[in-house]
């Protein structure tokens, strides 16, 4: 298919099943034509239409006028010694995104990218070092599931399907809202991907609005980027928290999960000397004592320029058995993929970058002024 035809045709990834019942009503077909479609996309990976034998033929030769099934194109995968999976996506427009895929014994993790860069600018995250460019579109975003599906179907060598998904990719979700909350309904559509909410989680570094605004239309677990005990460290770490400080953050959060058995996780990316201590293991405990949750200690995934250090491993047992000993449920995520980059804060694909942040890095790396 030629660019002219993709610009004037529909991408059916685009719709979730209210969106895509709507959109065949509008062609004065039958709404329950959404679920059949639906089926074939996501559970057969299929995107030809022709292949649709539920339908008509005239119905076919319709769709196949109007509308595509188009997922990003693989433009790179990498395989780590540990089976993990960094795919290199190329979009439309030329720009690229990372999605990695994690196998474990008892299920298999998909991390998924929900921006062509990040707005945030975490300083330990090698994505936001390189910049923002867009928000991916709704398709760019369940595209990378379906893809990885596809994918893996099609490699014998593949150690199981995708069991659980993340937003935890490249960007903040919840700066994309209304793309990543329709993908996300459609990783859980019986008639698509059917992830149990507890199977499909959300990460944000706390955007207060888009938290409250989660909470009235979806149930996905929740995990939190906090990284630091107080704001003052927070502030250096995680910018946004000058805009919502963590004890919001963590209103909002609370407010998410409510009463009852859900917690939220928190990521504590572990930076040798910043903030692994012991007091401030302890400064944890007491921010974390009226919030359900349980806490994931990452060990600092190190990229090019960075100025931190992991912390070792000593110390990021010490720091966890104080949080345990405190009756936190805590654990230390073993790196997987950071022989390919593709571990948590490193993945950095390859963009415009529209912010002038690469730019301005590389000229103060020169020691000029930008």
């Amino acid at each position: 298919m030629t660019n002219a035809s993709q610009d004037r045709t529909i991408n059916l990834l685009d719709f979730d099943r209210a969106g895509l019942a709507a959109w065949f009503e509008s062609l004065g077909e039958k709404p329950f034509r959404a679920t059949q479609v639906l089926k074939w996309i996501h559970q057969y990976g299929v995107d030809d239409f022709g292949a649709m034998t539920n339908l008509s033929r005239a119905l076919r030769e319709r769709l196949a006028a109007v509308a595509q099934i188009r997922g990003p194109r693989l433009a790179g995968q990498q395989v780590s010694a540990d089976g993990s999976r960094k795919w290199l996506f190329e979009l439309d427009d030329g720009n690229c995104i990372e999605s990695v895929y994690i196998p474990e014994a008892d299920r298999a993790t998909l991390c998924v990218s929900s921006q062509v860069g990040c707005t945030l600018n975490c300083s330990f995250c090698s994505t936001a070092r390189q910049g923002f460019n867009r928000n991916l579109t709704t398709a760019e975003i369940i595209g990378q599931l379906w893809q990885a599906a596809r994918l893996l179907a099609a490699d014998p060598a593949a150690p199981r399907p995708v069991s659980n998904v993340v937003m935890m990719g490249m960007g903040e979700p919840l700066l994309n809202f209304d793309n990543v909350v329709r993908a996300m309904d459609l990783m859980q559509d019986d008639f698509a991907y059917a992830l149990s909410k507890r199977r499909v989680t959300l990460s944000t570094a706390g955007v207060v609005p888009g938290l409250r605004e989660l909470g009235k239309v979806s149930d996905v677990s929740l995990a939190l980027s906090l990284h630091a005990p107080d704001d003052a460290l927070r502030n250096e770490l995680v910018p946004l928290n000058r805009r919502y400080p963590i004890g919001e953050v963590l209103d909002a959060c609370r407010d998410y999960v409510g009463e009852g058995r859900r917690r939220v996780t928190v990521e504590y990316v572990m930076l040798d000397g910043i903030n692994d201590s012991d007091a401030q293991a302890r400064a944890l405990v007491k921010l974390l004592r009226r919030l359900p949750s349980k806490v994931n200690l990452i060990p600092f995934n190190p990229f090019p320029d960075t100025l931190y250090r992991r912390s070792s491993q000593a110390r990021i047992d010490r720091f966890r058995d104080i949080l345990h000993n405190a009756g936190i449920v805590t654990i230390t995520r073993r790196p997987r993929g950071d022989d390919i980059d593709a571990a948590c804060g490193q993945l950095a694909g390859e963009f415009r970058d529209r912010t002038r942040r690469r730019e301005q890095r590389l000229v103060q790396l020169a020691g000029g002024k930008a």
